[in-house]
C-alpha cells in the first residue's frame, strides 16, 4: 500500500539520517582528540564532511600531516562514513521514488478506475458520517467514489477497505473535482459535509452536472432543509433529529427497535430483510387486487403500496388495486427478492 510504503521509506530515511549523523559527530570528535584541542570543532566538522563526500580537498586542518592518528581517523570515515552516506542518499531516493512516483502511479491507477464507474454513488466527505455510509455500501456491493479534501483520512480508510477504495482527494464543492468522480454517470450524490453551506454546494453543482441522480443531503441546521430541496435535494436528512427520535424509541419501545434494525441492518446475519419493488407499466400485476397477486404464496408479506402520487397505504387489505408507478413494500427473504421482482416486473 501507498501509505505503508511511504511510511516505510520514512523510516528508512530517518534510521540513516541517525546513522550518518553518529558518524559525523565521531569523525569530528576523533579529530577534535587527536588533534589534542589545535582545531577547532568547526574545523573538525568541516574535515568530516569533505571526507565523507570525498571532494577531494587538501588536509584543511593546520599540521595534520604532523599526526599519523589523524590519518588514521580520514582513512576510517573514507571505508566505514562513504557507505553510511551512500545509505542516507539510497534512502531519500526511496522515499522520493516510493512517496511520490507511487503517490502518481496509484492516482492514476484510481482515476482509469473511476472512469470505468456507471450507475455508482458519490460519497462526499469522510467525517464520522461518511465512514459509516462508505462502510454500508461496500457491505451491499454498491459502487461508490469517496470525496474528501483530506488525503490522510482517505488512505486510513482505504487500509481498512484493503486498498479497495476509490477516492478523489479535493473540495467536493468544486464541479471539476466532482467530474473526476464521475458525478455524469452517478446514480447517486450523498452530501455529508460537515456544515450546510457546503452541502448546499455540492447539491446545487451535483443537481446541474447531473438532472437525474438522487441527490441526498445532510442537514445540521432544521432550517436549512428547505433550502436543501430547493438547490436540488431528492432527500434531507436531519443527523441530530434522527439520534433523538432514536434515543427515544429506545426508551419507550426498544422491542420495536431491535426488531426493526434487525431486518434492515446489512450484515446482521438475519435473511429477512424490507425490500421495496417497483411496478412497471408492462407488470402483470397493474390493474389487480392484492389478493390475485398470490405475493403471499411467495413468500413475500406486503406491508405496505407507496402509490405513485407519494403516498402511502399502510397494511393494505386484499381489495387494494395496483397500479403502474406504485411500489409495493415488503418483508421478504433476501434470497428470494430477486425472483419476485422478476415476478413483478413480468
Amino acid at each position: 500500500m501507498f501509505f505503508k510504503s511511504r511510511s516505510s521509506a520514512y523510516s528508512r530515511l530517518v534510521s540513516a539520517a541517525g546513522v550518518l549523523g553518529a558518524v559525523v559527530l565521531a569523525g569530528a570528535t576523533a579529530y577534535y582528540a587527536v588533534g589534542d584541542g589545535r582545531w577547532s570543532w568547526f574545523d573538525c566538522f568541516y574535515m568530516t564532511i569533505i571526507t565523507l563526500s570525498t571532494v577531494g580537498f587538501a588536509e584543511t586542518l593546520e599540521g595534520m600531516n604532523e599526526i599519523g592518528e589523524a590519518r588514521a581517523v580520514t582513512v576510517t570515515l573514507i571505508i566505514l562514513g562513504s557507505g553510511t552516506l551512500l545509505y542516507f542518499i539510497s534512502s531519500l531516493t526511496a522515499l522520493i521514488v516510493e512517496g511520490d512516483l507511487q503517490g502518481v502511479l496509484r492516482r492514476r491507477r484510481m482515476q482509469r478506475a473511476i472512469g470505468t464507474l456507471s450507475q455508482h454513488v458519490i460519497v462526499c466527505g469522510i467525517g464520522t458520517t461518511g465512514r459509516h455510509i462508505a462502510t454500508e455500501l461496500k457491505a451491499v456491493g454498491i459502487p461508490f467514489v469517496v470525496v474528501d479534501t483530506r488525503g490522510d483520512l482517505l488512505e486510513e480508510l482505504d487500509e481498512e477497505f484493503e486498498g479497495e477504495l476509490l477516492y478523489v482527494v479535493g473540495d467536493a464543492t468544486d464541479d471539476h473535482v466532482l467530474e473526476l468522480a464521475g458525478v455524469d454517470r452517478a446514480r447517486g450524490v450523498i452530501s455529508a459535509l460537515n456544515d450546510d453551506k457546503s452541502n448546499l454546494f455540492v447539491t446545487i453543482s451535483a443537481r446541474a452536472l447531473n438532472p437525474t441522480a438522487r441527490i441526498v443531503a445532510k442537514s445540521i441546521e432544521p432550517s436549512t432543509e428547505g433550502k436543501l430541496r430547493r438547490a436540488g435535494a431528492d432527500s434531507v436528512v436531519a443527523p441530530n433529529y434522527i439520534g433523538g427520535v432514536r434515543l427515544f424509541s429506545e426508551m419507550v419501545s426498544p422491542k420495536t427497535v431491535a426488531f426493526l434494525d434487525r431486518i434492515v441492518q446489512f450484515g446482521s446475519g438475519i435473511s429477512v430483510g424490507i425490500e421495496a419493488i417497483d411496478i412497471p407499466e408492462s407488470s402483470p400485476l397493474v390493474g389487480k387486487r392484492l389478493a390475485e397477486t398470490r405475493l403471499r404464496e411467495a413468500g413475500a408479506l406486503v406491508v405496505a403500496v407507496h402509490l405513485a402520487d407519494g403516498d402511502y397505504v399502510y397494511n393494505p387489505g386484499s381489495e387494494q388495486e395496483l397500479h403502474a408507478g406504485d411500489s409495493l413494500i415488503v418483508l421478504a427473504d433476501s434470497n428470494d427478492v430477486a425472483a419476485l421482482r422478476q415476478r413483478v416486473a413480468g
